[in-house]
């Protein structure tokens, strides 16, 4: 039985054949039956792969490009969270396809381990992951002209949820706050400048400086929703910090992701983004309840992945990676690629499509490909 296997290594992928071996030993079926099931897997594998000559591109782009006219524009709103929006539809798809680094909605799916996962301090474990400025943590401030004093009053039940202590959050403002003595009495804090006592200019940019102090958590995410998924919690956020995620203990890290490819790309490299690509227009186009057959998804994140990072289909992407000068030119800035390559001395091959549908020659494609060529005496 594993000769014929063996025999069939090279011809199917592993997961057929691991798929036809399982099959084989909970149907008890003989030599016979699994030569026939492998014949038959294998005819149907060569029918579904693609005629050599195929514009696999031009499909692709048209296999995406015609449902996409049927999607929305909107983004998603979390109910009763404020400044919790996920971009989906269009704009979702445009801004994975230009590979653009600054996403608009950037989020993460936090996964835990067991106990966690179940729901024990989930509360508290969402709230010590958002980032924590000082002004989450402040009831009012208020500034003394008189004295030249800023007087802030803290809110201790808000800190005690975070597992801040007095000690802790002295150490942060005088790491962030130089020129100034602090004083804590009861729940005031009281901060003076250690220079010119009539400064009040300072103290007005102070004011405004310190609500935007670091506290706690981790920095970059800025909401945090704990979600019950069938029968487990995920954490949903806004704003994205794979990285420093990935350290806390308690986190499931072989799960847990971002909507953030290239911070995919920069922590688990290319072949990681590749999937990441795939998984996120994947999920759109699916959000939408369009069909798309995921080979084509596949084709697009190789082209955006082949060249060892990830590059959007722009002319700053991929289209700037072209041997050809005449397919450069025929997508943007015509003038410019003719120029540099003039100067250059650039040879066009004219080995792709749309080169040689400018000079008005055959196409290598489909039937255009094959060359006859013959023996002269």
């Amino acid at each position: 039985m594993k000769e014929l296997f063996d025999d069939y290594k090279d011809k199917l992928p592993t997961v057929v054949l691991e798929e036809i071996e399982a099959l084989a030993e909970s149907r008890n079926l003989n030599k016979t039956q699994v030569k026939k099931v492998i014949e038959l897997a294998y005819e149907e594998y060569r029918n579904s792969m693609i005629e050599p000559g195929e514009s696999v591109g031009l499909i692709s782009a048209q296999s995406v490009g015609e449902p996409g006219t049927q999607m929305t524009l909107n983004t998603f709103h979390f109910a009763g969270v404020a400044e919790f929006n996920v971009t989906v539809g269009l704009p979702r798809i445009i801004e994975i396809l230009d590979g653009r680094k600054n996403i608009s909605t950037p989020m993460m799916e936090i996964y835990l381990v067991e106990p966690y996962s179940k729901g024990k301090d989930i509360k508290t474990i969402a709230e010590s992951i958002k980032q924590t400025q000082f002004k989450d943590i402040v009831k009012e401030i208020n500034l003394d002209i008189t004295e030249a004093t800023l007087e802030i009053k803290i809110d201790f039940e808000k800190m005690k949820r975070l597992g801040l202590n007095e000690a802790k959050l002295g150490k942060v403002l005088e790491k962030s706050l130089k020129g100034f003595t602090l004083k804590l009495k009861d729940d005031t804090l009281t901060l003076k400048s250690k220079g010119k006592q009539d400064n009040i200019a300072e103290l007005y940019k102070l004011k405004e400086k310190i609500k935007s102090v670091y506290v706690s958590g981790i920095k970059g995410i800025l909401q945090v929703l704990p979600v019950k998924r069938e029968d487990e919690f995920v954490i949903v956020t806004a704003g994205s910090n794979l990285k420093d995620v990935m350290k806390l203990e308690y986190v499931d890290k072989t799960r847990t992701t971002t909507n953030d490819i290239f911070e995919i790309q920069a922590l688990f490299g290319i072949e990681a983004a590749r999937q990441a690509v795939i998984n996120e227009v994947y999920n759109v186009i699916e959000n939408q309840g369009l069909n798309v057959d995921i080979r084509h998804i596949m084709l697009i994140a190789d082209v955006m992945s082949f060249s060892g990072k990830v590059r959007g289909i722009t002319r700053y992407g991929v289209v700037s990676d072209k041997s050809s000068v005449l397919a450069r030119a025929s997508f943007e800035t015509p003038i410019k690629h003719m120029v540099e390559a003039a100067l250059t001395g650039e040879v066009d091959p004219l080995t792709s499509v749309v080169e040689n549908v400018m000079i008005n020659q055959a196409i290598p494609v489909g039937t255009g490909l094959p060359e006859l060529i013959s023996k002269v005496k």
